[in-house]
């Protein structure tokens, strides 16, 4: 017989290519230090000379078949090495399969077994007893059809409305995009509550107070994550004329807040999250600071100072600054501001937190300043006023770029066509978050509408450095970073223009500052930079505009622990001969290639993740791409434990010069819970045991 036809795992038949077993026998060969395709070629036209010879005419062999068969060719032809890698590849997909068969989810996008793992925990919908009764592709054409039904608002018919359903589940399981995850959660649910981000006002009145803590709650059960500005409480102490007594402060109200967050998240899909902040100016600052330097202090909570120009300067200067009472704005006592600084980069080395928000650049690009800004959600990236909500996605830059290490020049590597396409879809699949979204209560819903504001951001982009040759930490590195999101900036605002004059610009346009540059504008803000935790994990992508952790490491998070290691090095290594089982065991143990000898320099100069970079790289491409972001950066400033104090003020002072909106670092080992740890032991508490780790540990003896 002529072979034509192939039946699939799941009983589909299909064309047979004699090319997908050359591809296949050429990557076995390269595992093992191969480099000659035409013999993978040759070794796939014995394949088919077999398969030609053992079934009848009309006979279409599996897919497992033909797997066998190429096998036997490979041990014939005297590849036995190569075969053996082979055989251990498919043992490995074996599990894999099991795995997911386990999981209970079918795997119709052939995604990586962290990615279903992912999904399965915490995005694909479940009947009353917990069986999954959606498949990825399922989940992702709920999503796109239910934003695409909003066109119908503009006047689109259902041909309309089925293009841009098409084209919304295009770029999402293309995963060129992904929506921030209470959309992929409850899109097309009951629930249909679609933002990531909110702030509520906390006032100096007890009613509204606990006001804030049942809308609190609402947001959390619903995915969102909460911002609060604890400013404006008077300070502990302070006399309360209502009752004749004394304030308790805004710490302990913080409390509250935090309480009602660890009842919520038990029966949530995730934690709910908090940002608190408070201004530099604050009788009750120190504590602020300090509070959680104590393990279990405010567990719910990341916090963050915001911090004037006048204090910055004060600090320079070692000056003296005002801390003030909220209640009348008077001033209370006068302190030494470079000893406040130390203290905020003590605590911070300490304990990671708290982090700083430079309040006035934040008010300085606020396209709304009629709405004051003094807070920010859980992770920073979206500044708003009090009573709005933001609905964020992510470009995944890395499918832009194929791998090419050549010396042309780097625009010439990137599909801007196809970028640029992206960008316009993803921009409309945000604007259609805003009006499809069930808000949790009138005041956010109000509050949202009148300035849209939606925030494009990227992941992938240490990844996209690593298929262009280019070294993360450089200066082109950064330029790139900064060109790059200035066209996604771009690309994103035109696109806001032209749904301004299809749709209607925001109602708070006109006493805006971007009514003095267009004559509509659909959204208040474009653009906002999220560290795409999840969302990342089921791309399997790098995170935000991070660089990447390890080349080889263990990720824990409350959907579980799962390990990664790169596909582009381990690529890389192939293509160059460099690959081995004793290599990636040794890269999985120390993360990094930069002390190894073995490891030529130009693989060293690109590969490099993030313990390789001094903080002042993390810095200085945050900055990168601050310059064309509406909103704000989240970006982890990575330090080794042996950074000092003196260091964490540098980085700080460097992240205010550069037009930073916050900063935030974390010293390694600094705290016990860690999500990413290099090598296969994993060395602090809490770590969520993953329920299959019988089969994980058949998978490592597989490899």
């Amino acid at each position: 017989m002529t072979i034509q036809k192939i039946r699939k795992r799941d009983g589909s038949v299909v064309e047979f290519s004699k090319e997908k077993i050359t591809n296949a026998i050429f990557k076995a060969a390269q595992s093992v230090g191969g480099t000659d395709r035409e013999e993978s070629g040759r070794v796939a036209d014995k394949v088919v000379e077999y398969i030609n010879a053992k079934f009848k005419e009309d006979y279409v062999p599996t897919v497992e078949e033909v797997q066998d068969l190429a096998e036997k060719a490979l041990i014939e032809t005297g590849h036995a090495t190569t075969a053996k890698s082979y055989i251990l590849y498919r043992h490995r997909k074996n599990i894999e399969r099991e795995m997911k068969k386990a999981l209970g989810v079918q795997d119709d996008l052939k995604l990586p077994l962290n990615s279903i793992q992912v999904l399965e925990k915490r995005y694909l919908l479940k009947d009353e007893e917990g069986k999954i009764i959606e498949t990825p592709s399922m989940l992702f054409r709920r999503v796109a059809h239910h934003l695409a039904s909003n066109e119908v608002n503009y006047g689109a018919d259902k041909a309309m409305v089925n293009y841009y359903s098409d084209a919304f589940y295009e770029v999402m399981t293309n995963f060129e995009f992904l929506p921030n995850s209470p959309t992929l959660m409850n899109a097309g649910t009951e629930i249909g509550q679609l933002a990531a981000c909110f702030v509520l006002p906390v006032k100096d009145d007890i009613e509204q107070i606990f006001d804030s803590v049942k809308h609190q709650a609402v947001i959390h059960k619903t995915g969102g994550g909460t911002g609060f500005c604890f400013s404006f409480l008077r300070p502990k102490g302070d006399f309360v004329k209502s009752t004749a007594g004394i304030a308790s402060g805004p710490i302990s109200f913080m409390s509250a807040f935090d309480n009602a967050t660890s009842v919520i998240k038990q029966g949530g899909k995730r934690r709910g999250a908090n940002m608190a902040t408070m201004h530099v100016w604050h009788p009750d600052i120190e504590e602020f600071i300090t509070m959680k330097q104590t393990p279990g202090v405010m567990e719910n909570f990341n916090v963050s100072v915001m911090a004037d120009d006048r204090f910055m300067q004060a600090v320079e200067a070692n000056a003296e600054y005002d801390l003030v009472n909220p209640r009348n704005m008077a001033p209370l006592r006068k302190l030494n501001a470079r000893s406040l600084f130390k203290l905020i980069a003590y605590s911070a080395w300490k304990s990671a937190e708290p982090g700083l928000l430079f309040i006035d650049e934040i008010n300085r690009h606020n396209p709304t300043p009629s709405d004051p800004i003094y807070a920010t959600n859980p992770c920073g990236e979206v500044p708003m006023p009090d009573y709005e909500s933001c609905n964020l996605g992510s470009i995944n830059l890395v499918k832009f770029v194929e791998l090419d290490w050549s010396k042309t020049d780097w625009k010439k590597k990137i599909n801007w066509k196809r970028l640029r396409y992206v960008v316009r879809i993803a921009s409309q699949f945000l604007d259609n978050v805003i009006d499809m979204n069930k808000y949790p209560i009138v005041q956010i819903r109000d509050q949202t509408m009148k300035n849209r504001r939606m925030g494009l951001g990227v992941m992938g982009f240490a990844r996209m450095l690593f298929k262009m040759g280019i070294r993360y930490d450089s200066e082109l590195g950064y330029q790139i970073g900064e060109e790059v999101m200035r066209y996604i900036e771009d690309e994103s605002r035109k696109m806001s223009h032209e749904l301004g004059r299809a749709r209607g610009s925001f109602p708070g346009f006109k006493d805006s500052p971007l009514s003095e540059k267009f004559d509509a504008m659909r959204n208040a803000t474009c653009t906002s930079i999220a560290p795409t935790g999840t969302i990342s994990m089921i791309a399997d992508s790098s995170s935000g505009i991070e660089p990447v952790f390890a080349l080889s490491f263990l990720k824990t998070v409350r959907a579980g622990q799962y390990y990664y290691c790169d596909e582009i090095f381990e690529h890389v290594l192939k293509v160059r001969g460099l690959y081995s089982q004793e290599l990636m065991q040794k890269v999985m143990e120390e993360g990094t290639i930069a002390h190894m000898d073995e490891i030529p320099e130009d693989l060293k100069n690109v590969f490099r993740v993030a313990h390789d970079m001094g903080p002042e790289a993390h810095v200085l491409m945050q900055a990168a791409f601050q310059k064309n972001v509406d909103l704000a950066v989240s970006k982890t400033i990575n330090m080794p434990a042996e950074a000092t104090v003196e260091d964490v003020e540098n980085v700080y002072m460097l992240a205010w010069k550069n037009g930073c909106k916050g900063i935030t670092i974390y010293r390694d080992s600094s705290r016990s819970e860690q999500v990413l740890h290099v090598g296969k032991t994993v060395k602090t508490k809490g770590v969520e045991e993953d329920k299959f780790k019988i089969l994980q540990q058949q998978m490592a003896v597989a490899k």
